[in-house]
């Protein structure tokens, strides 16, 4: 009898050591779920008034007016064109020569932000089989010269250094309202007349930044010496790493008019 009376004591015991065992780890896991998950849940960064969801380069947090890495709070949504109204031969042409040269692309209203705007905007999500990431928004001038440099030259470029085609075009600021850093002159960006190319991604993988390579790079340093000075035929500014800190990680590409044809290719 006393036998039974302790086996059923031992039992009564180890009942309640797995209960408060049990409660250990309910309270562990709350107080996982209050210390960890939570405060990884942070908003995407959004940055540029056309950019989203770009990768961290180094130096983001010294940003300036020039910079395509520009702290705006929400992207551009712009609206597809509706109801249009009578455009210009020369806006009707210019779209005649997109569909040529095989770009994607949306009209969308026009832009209008006091010194800044484009009246016949167009939004560029590819050229060919090439992706824009994200869709540019561009004047239709714009985005007919980088489609044109595009395929005469990078396309070229790059299968000639690398044996592959152009998969994405990572551009990280197209049309953006704001002046040139350090002066009271409104940027070809608040024109619509410029894009900053971040990175170009090959079709074999190969993900090629913009930024100044290594001294023994010297294939990616030849693809992009190549692509620089090419662009001098489609642009009348090309900037990039090299010609100042602004422009240290991007090629910045526009079509700025100049009285005396002069071109600023550095």
């Amino acid at each position: 009898m006393a036998g039974l009376f302790r086996a059923a004591a031992m039992v009564a015991r180890q009942s309640k050591r797995a209960a408060m065992l049990a409660a250990g780890l309910a309270m562990a896991a709350v107080s996982a779920c209050n210390t960890g998950s939570v405060l990884s849940l942070q908003p995407a960064v959004d940055v540029g008034s056309q950019t989203a969801a770009v990768p961290q380069y180094e130096g983001m947090q010294k940003l300036v007016p020039s910079n395509p890495y520009m702290t705006a709070a929400y992207p551009r949504m712009d609206e597809p064109m509706s109801e249009p109204e009578q455009m210009p031969a020369s806006e009707t042409d210019c779209r005649g020569e997109l569909r040529r040269l095989g770009v994607v692309y949306t009209d969308v209203q026009p832009i209008h932000e006091g010194q800044c705007g484009i009246d016949w905007p167009v939004k560029v999500s590819a050229i060919g089989g090439i992706q824009m990431k994200p869709a540019a928004t561009l004047t239709c001038d714009m985005a007919a010269s980088f489609a044109a440099w595009t395929r005469n030259e990078l396309v070229p470029s790059a299968r000639w250094r690398y044996f592959s085609g152009v998969k994405t075009i990572h551009q990280g600021s197209s049309y953006s309202c704001r002046n040139i850093a350090g002066e009271g002159v409104l940027s070809e960006h608040g024109k619509g007349n410029a894009l900053d190319v971040m990175s170009i991604e090959l079709n074999n993988g190969d993900d090629i930044d913009v930024r100044k390579p290594g001294l023994f790079a010297f294939r990616t340093r030849g693809f992009l010496n190549n692509v620089r000075a090419d662009g001098c035929q489609y642009f009348t500014t090309v900037l990039g790493p090299g010609y100042n800190y602004d422009h240290r990680n991007h090629f910045h590409f526009d079509i700025k008019n100049r009285k005396s044809g002069y071109r600023a290719c550095r």
